[in-house]
């Protein structure tokens, strides 16, 4: 029996499609990335916006394909879209077998057998466990590098966001748990492992009474083998002092701070029910900067939010001018059924968001050449992630300044030895919008 998986989203949704594939194999499932010769077929959807969800429902319907030109008997719908839409996926897409939702991940092979006897079945509305270090995993990155969920779940209730709704209350992991995982991860091989939560920053507060994403970072950074630590989704209440004096002191944590502050505007802040001020996030990001030597700092921002007006929009707009984020996403408002912002008056029109979109991005994209070209005669250490298929003296990867799949990456020129997975001293010598090219210091 084979098994196909395919997972969209974000790096939260990818460790719980790497547990699935633990729970398959362990169970005697041959797994293969060829959807065309599975008799079983995952998709784990994202249904964070309109747009990831537009994705997942196409990507279940080519996968649908396979029962009528591959050996697909059993097509499994998993993750968000799941959770959120569960009877009416089921309701109305018959090539739907199975709809598994978040908290549901544990009962992979119970969907398994039902469907294949025949049965369609709903498995959701269950979101209260967590993986542990005991759970099967396949991992599905880079032998080199990893994602680790430090927590599930979300308590804030940010106005836009619907994912409370979908993954839950916050639930940290023991120390422990997260310290065997991470130890087991290092001696196979893994050298960059990447907390994530969806919210990193709040870790801890749940079981130990305050936030612990500090004393966290102190016990893993003592496992040997582990070379680079990365912590993403830091929201800044949280930020504490005490955080910022590891990230500092500590060689093995990359001087990487990913800080989603989505707006500027304290009037947009308070509509999005967010708990900071800009005041507040300028303070943080002073202190950050002026006690962490070269950090880079990421952000994400939303544009169109309802109500936003063009002064507002102005606002947020000199906020990336002055603070000069190394890395910045933007995203367009999406209007989310069920968050309080999809019945807010004054939905801003599509053409003005997408006006705004275009603006703020090339605003940021002029800072991000000028910040690389700054780093023009600098020396890095590079993370290598692969080589050129045309050009064999060409490697690329990343330094602490990267993260994967969401930031840019480093070509390292006349690099014809290095291997995925070393780390090499590189020189930059020219910084584009979102790359960089450098040569290999001897």
């Amino acid at each position: 029996m084979k098994a196909g998986f395919i997972s969209l989203g974000c790096a939260k949704n990818l460790v719980d499609t790497e547990v699935m594939l633990g729970i398959l194999q362990d169970n005697g499932i041959e797994l293969t990335p060829d959807p065309a010769e599975a008799e079983i077929i995952i998709v784990n959807t994202c249904a964070f916006i309109q747009s990831a969800k537009e994705e997942s429902i196409t990507t279940v319907l080519n996968m649908a394909e396979y029962k009528e030109t591959g050996c697909c008997r059993s097509l499994i719908i998993a993750g968000c879209l799941g959770e959120r839409y569960h009877q009416e996926l089921l309701d109305d897409m018959p090539e739907a077998d199975a709809i598994i939702g978040t908290g549901a991940w544990n009962r992979i092979m119970e969907a398994v057998r039902e469907t294949l006897a025949g049965n369609r079945i709903v498995l959701a509305g269950e979101n209260e466990i967590v993986y542990d270090a005991k759970t099967p995993r396949i991992l599905t990155t880079p032998a080199y590098s990893a994602y680790v969920k430090i927590a599930e779940g979300c308590d804030h209730r940010c106005a836009f966001c619907a994912i409370p709704l979908i993954r839950g209350r916050f639930r940290s992991r023991s120390m422990d748990d997260i310290k065997r995982e991470v130890t087991r991860l290092a001696a196979e091989g893994v050298r960059e492992i990447i907390l994530v939560a969806q919210d990193s920053t709040y870790y801890g507060k749940d079981i130990y009474g305050e936030p612990s994403l500090a004393r966290l970072l102190q016990e893993l950074v003592k496992i040997e083998k582990v070379e680079w630590m990365r912590v993403l989704y830091c929201y800044p209440k949280n930020f504490t002092d005490e955080l910022i004096t590891t990230i500092a002191q500590e060689p093995k944590i990359c001087k990487y701070v990913d800080l989603p502050l989505q707006h500027a505007h304290n009037s947009i802040l308070k509509s999005m029910r967010r708990p900071d001020t800009q005041e507040e996030v300028v303070t943080l990001l002073k202190k950050i900067r002026a006690r962490i030597p070269n950090v880079a700092v990421r952000s994400t921002f939303i544009v169109g939010f309802p109500g936003e007006t063009d002064a507002q929009y102005q606002t947020l707009r000199r906020f990336l001018i002055e603070q000069r984020f190394e890395k910045v996403g933007i995203f367009t408002y999406s209007q989310e059924e069920d968050t309080p912002a999809a019945s807010m008056m004054r939905q801003v029109p599509e053409d003005v968001v997408q006006e705004r979109y275009h603006d703020l991005m090339s605003v940021q994209c002029k800072i991000s050449e000028e910040l690389n070209q700054g780093l023009e005669g600098k020396e890095l250490d590079v993370l290598v992630e692969g080589r050129d298929e045309e050009q064999p003296n060409l490697a690329f990867g990343r330094s602490y300044r990267e993260a994967p799949g969401v930031d840019g990456q480093i070509f390292i020129e006349g690099d014809a030895v290095s291997r995925p997975g070393d780390i090499v001293r590189v020189r930059i010598v020219q910084g584009f919008t979102y790359d960089a090219v450098g040569e290999l210091v001897e």
